[in-house]
């Protein structure tokens, strides 16, 4: 299979070929995850580091997982522990992993950018598991598989991101993707929660923002990341903008009820609408995740061989 990817750095630089490819394989890899033998030698031999230095369980063991069954030596770095607690830069940092020689790094990161920069100082593939604000490929490409075999396409589609946008990588990459893909994308939540200037319809009130909806993809309220009053509570917040049967109704019958983990029940979704399994897909996203990031690392190692002629 030969494609010129190296670095899955984001959403924004893939084509849709590029897009449609990696879900393709990815589909392959769900079912080989479903069989008793989940094994496949595509990373034999080759070494493969986890970077995280923003805790992620769900997302690290994710990436485990998917490495593990492609036949690769998986490391995971504790980074809250390494010596970047010591005063060593990034910069350093890679230098010095880049001197080992591994063949991937997964690398999530609580700057934006920080993983791009990376990727210009080693010799390896690098795969962006979510870097600031930015992009989180994966989670997109995740997003899409499950959308496309629930749906049976990934295009022409009514999808509409709901809550905190505006401190959402998550957002961001599923935008673009969906976009690029060609479906109609709204942006539903408070005013304060919306960045100016995407590429998508706005809407302030859940249920002009749902109606006729075929994919309601709720977002995590990202605490963390606020440094100001962005919501009067999350009382009110669920009230206006958290899911709930009453809201979902303005979304076609059919709808799919989506979201990234780990949920603020009761803040952006309601536990019932959450464990609703004829309508939230929320644990196939789980399953899709490891599919979608083996497919991912096997398509990098496979780009590397096919720029430069050799195995890397």
């Amino acid at each position: 299979m030969t494609h010129g990817l190296t670095h899955l750095l984001g959403i924004a630089p893939l084509s849709a070929a590029e897009i449609t490819m990696i879900l393709d394989l990815a589909d392959s890899y769900v079912d080989l995850n479903r069989s008793p033998v989940k094994r496949s030698e595509a990373l034999a031999g080759r070494t493969q580091i986890n970077m995280f230095f923003e805790n992620s369980t769900r997302t690290l063991v994710s990436f485990e997982v998917a490495g593990k069954r492609l036949g690769a030596d998986v490391i995971n770095m504790a980074m809250q522990t390494s010596s970047i607690k010591k005063g060593e830069t990034l910069v350093d940092t890679a230098l010095t992993l880049n001197a080992m020689h591994p063949d991937l790094l997964v690398v999530r990161h609580p700057h934006s950018g920080a993983v791009d920069l990376l990727a210009q100082k080693v010799n390896c593939a690098v795969l962006n598991a979510g870097d600031g604000r930015h992009e989180h490929p994966t989670q997109a490409l995740l997003d899409a598989l499950t959308i496309r075999r629930t749906k049976k396409r990934i295009s022409g589609l009514t999808v509409a991101i709901c809550g905190d946008i505006a401190h959402s990588r998550v957002a961001r990459s599923n935008l673009i993707l969906l976009k690029k893909m060609g479906n109609d994308v709204r942006l539903v939540g408070p005013p304060t929660l919306i960045p100016p200037g995407l590429d998508a319809e706005i809407h302030h009130d859940m249920a002009t923002g749902l109606k006729g909806a075929d994919v309601v993809m709720m977002l995590r309220l990202q605490k963390e990341r606020m440094d100001g009053g962005f919501i009067p509570s999350e009382r009110e917040y669920y009230y206006r903008f958290g899911l709930d049967a009453a809201k979902l109704a303005n979304a076609k019958p059919d709808a799919i009820v989506m979201h990234p983990a780990p949920m603020n029940r009761g803040v952006e979704i309601d536990g019932d609408v959450a464990d609703d399994l004829t309508r939230s897909v929320i644990q196939e996203q789980v399953e899709m995740g490891v599919a979608v990031r083996m497919a991912a690392m096997d398509l990098l190692m496979q780009g590397r061989a096919d720029t430069r002629g050799v195995m890397v």
